[in-house]
């Protein structure tokens, strides 16, 4: 359980600031190879099928150990947890830059031990949303759990925005190794401040208001996995196939498709994450307003229906597009239409649990969320490689019918949401 110096509004809000740090840092740490990846191949002779098996291995562990994060969150508490995960991504990240090519200099050598470090880099930041959205739903008032959760997520892509033209000037001025070592800095700051500002806090009672809670069962796996916490995973799927279609592949496909620079890559690569900067908050603010109106999963529902729908179609859009400006324009509408909805997603996750496995259900649901992150990563390259530049607007059309299937999903989910608390999956159903 988070601690709590005192209750009130503000020193809630300080809490959320601080999750919105390290959302940042883990950002950062992720996307910074996404980068870096245009000149570390040549250096290291890595092709874009080597990329895909290496950003991969972090999706890998990050969804591995999203369940088991999430339990170690709900009974550990949010300080120890994100303070040693945060530490530990400021030491795979400075490893990442000084041992490939260094200490192992064979190609079988380079591969394995990036593909290694970015596995145990992907298990160090398993804790973070899971965790972070628990401190939310414990934190803050259930009127204002929409904006806080937008707040802590918004730190993601506001990392994402900054990293690039970041990491671009240090690896064009610097070197790659040493963008590397200058992002490590950003984990190892967040992690001592979030563990030194919590070390005072004293425990208080939970303010939180009774969350439907979900029937009991004599498995523990029971108590959580519901149907809608199944249905609401799948839906979430979405969101990992179109996030890292961005996180992975942007800024490679704005310079070799869209043929920017090295240095105006960056900067357009920023673009859409500046908008979704503007629309996380948005969707926060949005989803608490709606939530008095029309209740939380009424509320989700609208969200993530309009949201997801805009941003399948925008992607295609981008890819069909000859301009470079109309490109890059749809691109930063389709991420802001997606980061809209983001805090309606967990805010739901952490409603449906409660307060008891609430870190555990956002767990879950990121996993299958990472999943089709580890699809959208696979597949850019195969359509690449086959067909070419051609094979982009495959990629990204792909994009598009899964923003259809999240919204279909919701149609039915949000139907099932408003009318019953959580129904438990059938025996046999997975």
């Amino acid at each position: 359980m988070l601690v709590r110096i005192h209750s009130s509004q503000h020193f809630r809000w300080v809490v959320v600031a601080m999750l919105f740090g390290l959302s940042f840092a883990s950002y950062v740490e992720r996307v910074n190879i996404s980068v870096v990846a245009e000149l570390m191949m040549p250096s290291l002779a890595l092709s874009k099928s080597d990329m895909a098996i290496i950003f991969n291995a972090f999706l890998l562990g990050y969804a591995l150990f999203q369940v088991p994060a999430g339990w170690l969150g709900d009974k550990v508490g949010a300080r120890l947890v994100l303070s040693i995960s945060a530490i530990a991504w400021g030491a795979i990240t400075l490893a990442t830059g000084f041992l490939p090519g260094a200490l192992f200099k064979s190609a079988t050598g380079i591969l394995a031990v990036l593909v290694t470090l970015r596995f145990l880099l992907g298990f160090a930041e398993a804790p973070t949303y899971p965790v972070a959205a628990q401190a939310v739903h414990q934190w803050m008032q259930p009127s204002q759990r929409g904006r806080g959760g937008s707040v802590m997520l918004m730190g993601s892509s506001v990392a994402s925005a900054l990293t690039a033209p970041f990491v671009a000037f240090c690896m064009l001025h610097f070197g790659w190794r040493e963008s590397f070592y200058m992002t490590s800095l950003v984990a190892f700051a967040v992690g001592l401040i979030w563990f030194s500002f919590t070390r005072r806090a004293l425990l208080v009672e939970n303010i939180e208001t009774p969350a439907p809670s979900l029937p009991d069962s004599a498995s523990p796996l029971g108590q959580w996995l519901t149907l809608d916490v199944f249905l609401l995973s799948l839906s979430y799927a979405s969101e990992g196939y179109l996030l890292f279609t961005f996180v992975s592949w942007l800024y490679i496909y704005l310079v070799e498709v869209r043929h920017f620079s090295l240095t105006s890559g960056g900067v357009m690569t920023s673009l859409p994450w500046m908008a979704a900067i503007a629309a996380t908050p948005l969707g926060g603010m949005l989803s608490d307003r709606l939530t008095r109106r029309l209740g939380r999963f009424r509320s989700a529902q609208l969200i993530i229906m309009t949201g997801y729908s805009l941003s399948g179609i925008l992607l295609l859009v981008a890819a069909e597009v000859h301009g470079r400006t109309s490109a890059v324009l749809a691109l930063s509408i389709s991420l802001g239409a997606m980061y809209l909805a983001e805090s309606s997603f967990w805010t739901t996750a952490t409603s449906i649990a409660g307060g008891t496995h609430a870190a555990v259900v956002a767990g879950f649901m990121n996993t299958v969320g990472i999943l089709g992150g580890i699809a959208s990563t696979s597949i850019v390259p195969l359509f690449v490689g086959r067909y070419g530049n051609t094979g982009w607007v495959a990629a990204f059309g792909s994009g598009t019918a899964m923003g259809g299937m999240t919204a279909l999903v919701w149609w039915l989910l949000g139907k099932r949401l408003e009318s019953r608390g959580g129904c438990p999956i059938p025996q046999g159903f997975l």
